[in-house]
């Protein structure tokens, strides 16, 4: 599991390294830079040329720094400052005294139109021009040494952070550099995993410059990645001495007439993350269907408008885990149902789809329930459960996802191509598994179906809820590797989850 950091929390970092604990600023700065530098000598030989452009921030110092240890080596380094040396800061201003002692190249302006100056082409492009703690849009001339860095030909390197990304939700702040490679400081932050910043960065290496947890001074940021190490460590140990019911009972609640699709795949997919026992209540019309493509599941049905209170209330009691809404419509007898789970039931709930639109007409409700729940909306029905837009919602998905589990008490799975999953305490955990291909129908309902059996295996529902998306996406990724990501199906992710257990 990685700290994930914003840019107060990287600076506060910084400040405690260096005046708390006593290390100069300088040698940090040579640390970043012996780092980077090594990572360019990873990829190229002193066949290649590269360009360093700096800005007059700690960003282009650690670049100059960069700079210098390559040009010392052999490497055919040139420079470009992209700023006014009067507004250096101090550690930068020493690196540009020092390499312009050693009487290093530097462009008097960039490369336009294909011209170059000195060489005919560079293979390596760097910003470091930037980085972390941008506040405002790039505009005006800084905006057309972007453009113009990203039009230039070469491997595009950037130091810390894209140029041009909020280091805090990976929103465009204008225009931004398109790297191949970012080299990260200390520590990643949001913005290199939220989208659209995680595309600018391309490959992400995170570099240790010797800023520790020890600079948190025991105040551990809140959002942090999980990784493949983390899912192995918390899912849960099968015992030899067990039955059906030692693994959970889950009770899914899914699929309208001629939605039965939603319903056959949560219902796979808790059976194939471990759970012992799934009854699935679905409407009629869904049995054939269910029974030949289910047949490991109990099954209760109802008809529309014809629902047996009695039937829901013993079903909802027998349940060590609930999952309610895929595909289940948004009807009167859809609404008795969500209804009953609200109010009736003492056992994790995990809210999707239809249960959220119905939900998103009166969301105090979820202030009045009596159990623990996960919400899993995706971006179109958070704006419906929060009256936001869309677009509100995508620019601060970490910040969406904290409020509404805060506010409703609720752990907040949003939905995206990274997904944020939020608890009420405020710990926040960022999804990085998966790829493309799981933007397909029926993915949400394996998840669904996935966080509710470890729900019912007995995973404390924050877990259940962030470690089963991370699960979903291994999963995923299992399967595109064999299918493709244009090709991926629900029922792919289903097949291969049985790949992710194998690791364990």
């Amino acid at each position: 599991m990685h700290f994930i950091l914003s840019s107060t929390e990287m600076k506060d970092c910084d400040t405690a390294t260096i005046e708390y604990f006593g290390v100069p600023s300088v040698v940090l700065m040579e640390k970043a830079a012996l780092q980077i530098a090594s990572e360019i000598r990873r990829r190229f030989s002193k066949d290649h040329t590269i360009l360093i452009v700096c800005g007059s921030g700690n960003n282009g110092g650690d670049g100059l720094a960069a700079g210098r240890i390559l040009y010392l080596e052999g490497y055919p380094v040139t420079f470009y400052f992209a700023g006014k040396e009067e507004k250096c800061t101090a550690e930068t201003k020493r690196q540009m005294q020092t390499v312009k002692k050693y009487g290093f190249p530097f462009l008097e302006k960039l490369p336009e139109n294909g011209q170059q100056y000195e060489r005919k082409t560079y293979d390596v492009i760097v910003d470091a021009l930037f980085g972390n703690g941008l506040v405002r849009n790039i505009e005006g001339v800084y905006a057309e040494w972007i453009q113009t860095m990203n039009d230039l030909p070469g491997y595009k390197i950037a130091v810390d952070l894209p140029s041009g990304i909020s280091a805090d939700t990976g929103a465009v702040m204008g225009c931004a550099f398109r790297a191949d490679l970012t080299v990260a400081i200390a520590y990643a932050k949001r913005g290199h995993l939220l989208y659209p910043g995680a595309e600018y960065c391309g490959e992400l290496v995170r570099k240790d410059i010797g800023i520790s947890e020890h600079s948190f001074k025991g105040k551990l940021p809140p959002v942090r990645e999980l990784e493949a190490q983390d899912l192995y460590v918390r899912l849960p140990v099968r015992a030899a001495y067990s039955n059906k019911g030692t693994f959970g009972k889950v009770l899914i609640i899914a699929g309208s007439k001629g939605m039965a699709g939603a319903a056959c795949f949560s219902a796979k997919a808790a059976y194939r993350s471990g759970c012992g026992l799934v009854k699935v209540l679905t409407a009629e019309e869904n049995r054939v269907v269910l029974q030949n493509l289910v047949p490991e599941a109990v099954l209760s049905t109802y008809e529309e408008n014809r629902l047996e209170k009695r039937q829901l209330t013993e079903l909802i009691s027998w349940a060590d885990a609930i999952v309610a809404g895929p595909g289940i419509g948004q009807g009167e007898t859809a609404k008795e149902i969500i209804t009953a789970v609200l109010e009736q039931s003492n056992v994790p709930a995990i809210l999707d789809a239809d249960a959220l639109n119905l939900i998103s007409k009166n969301p105090e409700v979820l202030k009045t329930i009596r159990t623990q729940a996960v919400v899993t909306p995706h971006l179109g029905e958070m704006a419906r459960l929060t009256g936001k837009t869309v677009s509100e919602i995508a620019k601060d998905l970490i910040g969406a996802a904290q409020m509404f589990a805060s506010e409703y008490q609720v752990v907040c799975l949003l939905k995206d191509a990274h997904s944020v999953c939020a608890v009420p305490s405020g710990e926040t955990y960022v999804i990085t598994s998966g790829n493309s291909g799981m933007a397909t129908a029926g993915s949400g309902d394996v998840l669904t179906g996935i966080i509710g059996a470890l729900c019912g295996m007995g995973l404390a529902i924050d877990e259940a809820a962030a470690y089963g998306a991370y699960l979903h996406g291994m999963a995923g990724s299992y399967a595109a590797a064999v299918k493709g990501e244009y090709s991926l199906t629900a029922s792919d992710i289903l097949d291969h989850i049985y790949e992710v257990w194998k690791g364990k």
